[in-house]
């Protein structure tokens, strides 16, 4: 591990939003069997938690990206990288951070802050009677992505520049 720390805090950040994604996924595998059960056993409907489901589900995907890419687990086409050597792989990882991640990061944030701003400015609730009136939460979640994500985007810059710099290897 880079002993630099930003990097190690960033990566205990990540670590932490992983361990919570874990619990989120429980969660939302419960509400779907309850929603299930529900509907089918007793004849019952709640949009709430069909809601619920859907925001979790989302929560999973924005706040979990960070410690994805912590572990090294996005999509990556590997024929030519896993044979490449340490060095090799922390240029293509710091220029693709820097030439690809960071700017389309920067992008959503743009496209998205007007989007999320009027969200909270009218406390956007669901459409559908009974639901969840936590819209405008759910919508802030394309926010933390960009946040979580960039930060760990950062740490991967310094896990990479010490491996340039011969600081240390990859793993």
């Amino acid at each position: 591990m880079v002993g630099w720390g930003l990097v190690d805090r960033i990566d205990r950040i990540s670590e932490r939003l992983g361990q919570l994604c874990g619990l989120l996924m429980l969660l939302m595998l419960l509400l779907a069997f309850l929603v299930v059960v529900l509907r089918y056993v007793f004849d019952l409907g709640s949009i709430a938690l069909q809601e619920a489901v859907l925001y979790l589900h989302g929560a999973l995907f924005t706040l979990g990206a960070g410690f994805t890419l912590k572990h090294q687990g996005h999509v990556r086409v590997d024929i030519f990288y896993r044979e490449w050597s340490p060095r090799r792989k922390a240029w293509v990882d710091l220029l693709g951070t820097l030439l690809l991640l960071l700017p389309f990061l920067g992008f959503i944030a743009l496209q998205s802050w007007d989007y999320v701003a009027n969200a909270w400015a009218r406390m956007e609730g669901s459409v559908e009677a009974g639901g969840l009136g936590l819209v405008y939460l759910q919508k802030s979640l394309i926010l933390a992505l960009v946040l979580t994500l960039g930060l760990q985007a950062l740490a991967e810059l310094g896990r990479n520049l010490a491996v340039l710099l011969d600081r240390e290897s990859r793993p």
